[in-house]
C-alpha cells in the first residue's frame, strides 16, 4: 500500500527547502556560518515546526551553541519570510535543534573503516588472502 502524504508532511518538505534559501540568504550574521537544514518536523495541528540542522565543517561545540543561538534569535524574522513565500493561514513556530545524526554517523563510519583496516592487517599478517 502507499504511503499517504499527510499535510503536516507536506508543509514540513516545503518549510524545509524554504529555510534552506532564506537562511543562506537573509540571515547575515557573521557568527553563522554555511548551514545545512536536514529535517523539518511539523507537529499534526501545524502549531510547531522542529528544524534540525547541522554546520558545514563545524565540530567546536562553543560555535554550534553560539550558532544556534543565532537561529533561534531569527526565528521570527524567518517565520515572518516564510509566511511571504508558503501560502497558509498560520505558519508553524520555529525551533532550531542541532542534528547530531551527521556526526555520529561520521563516527561510526570511521570506526568500521578502522576495524576493517584491522582487519584485513591482522588477516595479512596470518598469510591470509581472501582473493
Amino acid at each position: 500500500m502507499a504511503r499517504e502524504f499527510h499535510r503536516a508532511d507536506r508543509v514540513a518538505d516545503a518549510m524545509r527547502r524554504e529555510l534552506a534559501q532564506l537562511i543562506q540568504q537573509e540571515v547575515r550574521d557573521p557568527r553563522l556560518g554555511m548551514v545545512n537544514v536536514n529535517d523539518v518536523e511539523v507537529s499534526r495541528d501545524l502549531a510547531v515546526a522542529k528544524v534540525y540542522v547541522t554546520f558545514v565543517g563545524e565540530d567546536d561545540r562553543a560555535k554550534i551553541n553560539t550558532s544556534m543561538e543565532v537561529l533561534n534569535k531569527a526565528a521570527g524574522f524567518l517565520r515572518s519570510q516564510l509566511a511571504r513565500a508558503i501560502q497558509m493561514r498560520t505558519i508553524p513556530r520555529l525551533q532550531f535543534h542541532y542534528d547530531e545524526t551527521s556526526v555520529r554517523g561520521q563516527a561510526l563510519s570511521a570506526l568500521i573503516d578502522k576495524a576493517v583496516e584491522s582487519d584485513r592487517s591482522h588477516h595479512s599478517d596470518d598469510g591470509e588472502d581472501e582473493r
